[in-house]
């Protein structure tokens, strides 16, 4: 059965938007839309290699972005670069999300946030120049813990890496007992009143300083975000606070250990603050597993940096497992 889009996506042309990178001469972009099960319609981007990239059964990869992340950002320079080594790659807008439809704006769930995922499989199995047996995942940050959720489900996807993961369902579940039930009545409460809010997080414009009184890691978030480097209209705000409820009540990741036979890849290292996500992690999936412990980067390094990303061992990999 076919799914119609009840919530569309913005279309805007090429010139109207906005990348944090230049794209490569050897490279075509195609904006592309797409519904998810729910209805919600997709804004993407697929990049292939201008060079016979759209020709015969091409090996496929779909792209999501860090929390709050679009497009346009980390998953646009992964796909740029994954593109050039001879995949085809779908970098999508999170439904709720950038130019993905879907209100309120900025809400979410792991369900929606998995079904991205799935919903990107849909649509590279349309494609002529696609083999649908040799699909993957990629997911940066909190797309990483998603990625994971989405393999574990969805047995198209033949392979999974993730960048400097987070586990986002996880770490929301870790509060426990007076804390847990604290947080969970602060947000039923907020129900009532701001269920379709969310709060400004990053600035409207690039600066150039970070804001007083930030704990390091958000200093290190607000560097990326903030500044020219990474800052995106569409990747401003946090998700409503009344998501946050169906974060603290699912564990999207629990049954990963279920994606074995098919290979994971997680990528890390010695210098990014979410190393231990990728190391719990590791520890909680079955062989075939890698763990890849880059010697330098900071964690949003691995949004942007490409002398940092290890681009040829994501290629290596999925070349070898798709």
């Amino acid at each position: 059965m076919k799914i119609e889009p009840t919530m569309a996506a913005t279309r805007v042309t090429a010139d109207e938007d906005q990348y944090i990178f230049e794209l490569s001469d050897n490279v075509t972009r195609e904006k592309v839309y797409y519904p998810t099960r729910f209805g919600v319609e997709i804004a993407a981007d697929l990049y292939y290699a201008k060079d016979g990239g759209n020709q015969g059964q091409q090996p496929a990869i779909v792209v999501g972005p860090p929390f709050g992340g679009v497009k346009e950002q980390g998953p646009g320079v992964y796909a740029n670069q994954l593109a050039q080594r001879g995949f085809v790659v779908l970098a999508f807008d999170p439904a709720y999300h950038g130019y993905s439809g879907g209100q309120p704006r900025y809400s979410g769930s792991p369900d929606t946030y998995v079904e991205d995922f799935s919903a990107g499989v849909d649509y590279l199995g349309t494609l002529p120049f696609v083999d649908r047996q040799r699909i993957g995942a990629l997911g940066i940050c909190a797309s990483g813990g998603f990625s994971l959720a989405a393999a574990a489900q969805d047995a198209r996807i033949k392979a999974v890496a993730t960048s400097v993961m987070y586990d986002i369902p996880h770490l929301a579940n870790l509060a426990t007992g007076e804390t847990r039930q604290q947080q969970l009545a602060t947000l039923s409460e907020q129900r009532w009143s701001v269920l379709d809010a969310a709060e400004r997080t990053f600035p409207d414009h690039p600066v150039t300083t970070i804001p007083e009184g930030l704990d390091p890691v958000s200093q290190e978030f607000f560097s990326f975000y903030g500044f020219k480097r990474g800052w995106h209209p569409n990747a401003t705000h946090n998700i409503t606070s009344v998501s946050n409820l169906s974060f603290m009540n699912f564990e999207a990741t629990r049954r990963i250990n279920e994606i074995a036979p098919r290979p994971v890849m997680l990528v890390t290292s010695d210098e990014a603050h979410s190393k231990a996500f990728s190391e719990e992690t590791y520890a909680r999936l079955n062989d075939p597993k890698q763990l890849v412990v880059e010697p330098h980067g900071q964690h949003v390094d691995f949004y942007d940096n490409v002398n940092v990303i290890p681009f040829d061992k994501f290629a290596d990999f999925f070349n070898q497992n798709l």
